[in-house]
């Protein structure tokens, strides 16, 4: 896989929007998703609306990735 981040487009509040983030972490949101029954846009719309305004959106779902997986651990 590769290591350097790559756009990712998705919709958010109606408009079409990219965020940069690196295959494995993709994959695994994608793998949540699919988990959750849940669309992309639908979980990044609501990770878009819990994060901090300091925190990016890619940020943002690289920690919402990691939480995840870090519960499925314990």
């Amino acid at each position: 896989m590769n290591a350097r981040p790559a756009k990712r487009s998705v919709t958010l509040k109606g408009h079409r929007t990219s965020v940069s983030l690196e295959d494995e972490f993709w994959v695994e949101f994608r793998r949540i998703c699919a988990q959750k029954d849940m669309p992309i846009n639908a979980l990044v719309a609501e990770i878009d609306a819990d994060r901090a305004l300091e925190t990016g959106l890619a940020s943002a779902i690289r920690l919402y990735v990691l939480r995840e997986l870090k519960k499925n651990l314990l």
